[in-house]
C-alpha cells in the first residue's frame, strides 16, 4: 500500500531524516533516516540498519526492503492552484 514519508535536507544533501506518515508496509513506521550514495539511496531506522536500499532510473526510486518486499518511492504530482 502507498505511505507518505516526510524526507529533511537541503539542496545537495547526502544525509537526513525521515518521517513516516502512516499506513506504511512491512518495516517503513521504523523509517528514521537516509544516505544518498550516487544514484542509491537507504533508509534506515534509528540504529542506522537499513530498511530499504533503492535506486534511481526514470524519475522515481526502486528496490527492495531488507525483508525483500518491492519498494517504488516517487513524488507525488504538484498542482497548481485553481487545478
Amino acid at each position: 500500500p502507498p505511505c507518505g514519508m516526510a524526507f529533511t535536507g537541503g539542496p545537495g544533501a547526502t544525509t537526513g531524516k525521515v518521517a513516516p506518515e502512516g499506513g506504511c508496509p512491512d518495516r517503513f513506521f521504523m523509517s528514521r533516516n537516509w544516505v544518498m550514495d550516487g544514484n542509491t539511496l537507504t533508509i534506515g531506522d534509528a540504529e542506522s540498519e537499513a530498511l530499504a536500499t533503492l535506486t534511481f532510473a526514470g524519475g522515481k526510486f526502486e528496490g527492495k526492503s531488507a525483508g525483500g518486499t518491492p519498494i517504488q518511492m516517487s513524488r507525488p504530482a504538484v498542482l497548481s492552484p485553481g487545478q
